[in-house]
């Protein structure tokens, strides 16, 4: 089964086999949500910093607390995010989907998959295909990855510079990351996305992405040219 759930700018599609399942996954995001929002009051820099957000010492959420008791949520975010010196909202949305689906996997789902605006978390015990929109494109929705099943955890984020109303500074159609983790795609799309800015810097692009540990690979797209990086799975076309 497959549903939408929509909590203020978080707008995503839930999909396993169980309706259990699916509700579990909108309390979870409803939680790290809550838990963001809170921190974000006392840390407005967070929200709008489009560079690494660096922590020193103590910081005030509603009292004080140590770094290492920071809510996971943002910690996932800044540790992700700066791995590319980026902002740390640049990986909000997978942070959140990936939350969803552990826990929807911790309440026993083999079948989890959370779609947030194009970031996507999943869990799967059969294949699955995963769109690519990559907005005037020729390659836009006619194109997919096919996802081999896995118990694991799969991040698979997509970012544009044509497409949505994200702040980018490149102009890739679509930059598609895959890793182990749906907070480091996002983040690691929004950097390979940067730094396209046309056909002859799409090489080049992925040096931006491919020294960080636990990415397996990446495409771009740029008008009707396609590059891809690393170990992507298997590229098919769609009806």
């Amino acid at each position: 089964m497959k549903e939408s759930f929509r909590l203020k700018e978080t707008f995503v599609w839930i999909t396993a086999d169980e309706k259990r399942y699916v509700e579990i996954a909108e309390e979870e995001i409803t939680r790290r949500r809550r838990e963001l929002e809170r921190f974000v009051r006392w840390h407005p820099y967070f929200l709008v910093t489009l560079e690494r957000y660096q922590i020193k010492g103590e910081v005030e959420v509603g009292g004080t607390i140590e770094k290492d008791e920071l809510p996971e949520v943002v910690r996932r975010m800044i540790d992700a995010a700066g791995k590319f010196g980026i902002g740390p909202m640049s990986a909000v949305a997978g942070t959140l989907a990936e939350f969803a689906v552990e826990a929807m996997q911790d309440a026993g789902a083999t079948y989890a998959m959370v779609d947030n605006g194009g970031d996507i978390a999943l869990i799967t015990d059969r294949e699955v295909l995963v769109g690519i929109h990559a907005g005037e494109s020729q390659f836009s929705n006619k194109i997919a990855l096919r996802v081999k099943p896995s118990s694991s955890l799969i991040g698979i984020c997509t970012s544009s510079g044509t497409v949505g109303h994200s702040i980018s500074f490149g102009t890739a159609d679509a930059a598609t990351v895959i890793s182990t983790s749906a907070s480091l795609s996002d983040a690691a799309a929004t950097a390979l996305c940067n730094a396209v800015t046309d056909e002859q810097s799409i090489k080049e692009a992925f040096h931006a992405i491919n020294r960080v540990e636990s990415i397996e690979g990446a495409l771009a797209i740029y008008k009707d040219v396609l590059a891809t990086w690393g170990k992507v799975p298997e590229i098919v076309k769609t009806k």
